[in-house]
């Protein structure tokens, strides 16, 4: 294993620190905590917060400021926060309008947010709990009850917290980020497996002419191992299963993410776009807006996923809504 890195258990806390040091504008940390929080924090609206296990950058880190998130709490790699830290950033961020948890659907997260939602209860702080699960490859896994929250979720993201941002109340955020949700169907597919820096080798074996179709964002096994097949095939593969999920008709409005998990070069991830864009058009659906580069990660693993998000007018004006994050992605 070759990283850059120091030690593998400082590896989490080196790069908060690294991505504060480049936006001290924008953000600021609680490093014991590894909680990183907009800098101009606005206690006069619902506090938004997130966090996962680190490993999925930008995700979750980069998406903390102006029209985003309030604050975020990292884990270690693909293991999730403490609600000790949670906690803690809810007691930070929260005014009188209550904290709204966004959480993607894994086991560990969903214990470590319920938990401290129960502690910001029991101090006053008026908590709700939206999760994600957005995932159409897998309904149950070791790691999920249920649907796994992937790439989809920034989706949910900037348009709940641009709503926030405009004054809205918890309850109506609430509302939003279920509808969003509800909307939004993803699959992805991997090439190769990643390498988290405290094992020093891949998560998971995979041949070199193999693919694993519908993997989880932390390595979990998808529908099916295959041999590789060429772009074309096994992006009407995914794009066809996230299509029947909800379904998506003609006529409908989408916003488009094409995602890469890593090590995907962005050659790849457009020759990806384009098959995502021209099976669209045949269907009958619209393309609002489209995302195409790295916002969900795995590491180092060389693979993709598409998200699809069925849009109404208020989710199209939200989308567009203007941020100030440390990463310029959108």
């Amino acid at each position: 294993m070759k990283k850059i890195i120091n030690r593998a258990e400082d590896a989490v806390n080196e790069m908060i620190s690294g991505l504060v040091a480049a936006n001290p504008e924008l953000v600021d940390s609680i490093p014991e905590k590894r909680i990183v929080y907009r800098k101009q924090l606005n206690k006069k609206k619902v506090a938004v917060i997130t966090g996962s296990g680190s490993g999925h950058e930008p995700d979750q880190l980069g998406f903390v400021g102006k029209g985003m998130m309030d604050a975020i709490v990292a884990g270690p790699v693909f293991a999730a926060p403490t609600a000790d830290a949670i906690y803690e950033a809810a007691k930070l961020t929260a005014g009188n309008q209550g904290v709204l948890f966004m959480v993607k659907n894994y086991t560990g997260d969903r214990a470590q947010f319920s938990m401290a939602a129960e502690m910001c209860e029991m101090d006053g702080i008026k908590t709700k709990t939206v999760m994600t699960d957005d995932d159409v490859a897998v309904k149950d896994s070791t790691y999920t009850a249920g649907r796994r929250g992937i790439c989809g979720a920034i989706f949910g993201y900037k348009v709940v917290c641009a709503k926030a941002e405009q004054g809205a109340d918890l309850e109506t955020l609430v509302a939003l980020a279920e509808r969003v949700n509800a909307n939004t169907r993803s699959m992805g597919f991997s090439l190769t497996s990643c390498i988290p820096p405290a094992k020093g080798t891949p998560i998971f074996e995979i041949e070199d002419d193999e693919i694993e179709i519908g993997i989880g964002i932390h390595g979990e096994p998808g529908r099916e191992r295959m041999k590789w097949q060429p772009a074309d095939i096994l992006i009407e593969n995914i794009v066809k299963n996230i299509l029947e999920d909800l379904p998506f008709r003609a006529s409908d409005e989408v916003a488009v993410m094409v995602n890469g998990l890593g090590a995907t070069p962005t050659m790849e991830l457009y020759i990806a776009y384009r098959k995502v864009a021209e099976m669209l058009d045949a269907a009958g659906i619209k393309t609002f807006r489209s995302y195409v580069g790295n916002y969900c990660t795995s590491l180092d693993m060389a693979g993709c996923s598409v998200s699809l998000l069925k849009l109404d007018e208020e989710m199209k004006t939200l989308l567009l809504e203007p941020i100030e994050i440390p990463l310029h992605i959108f």
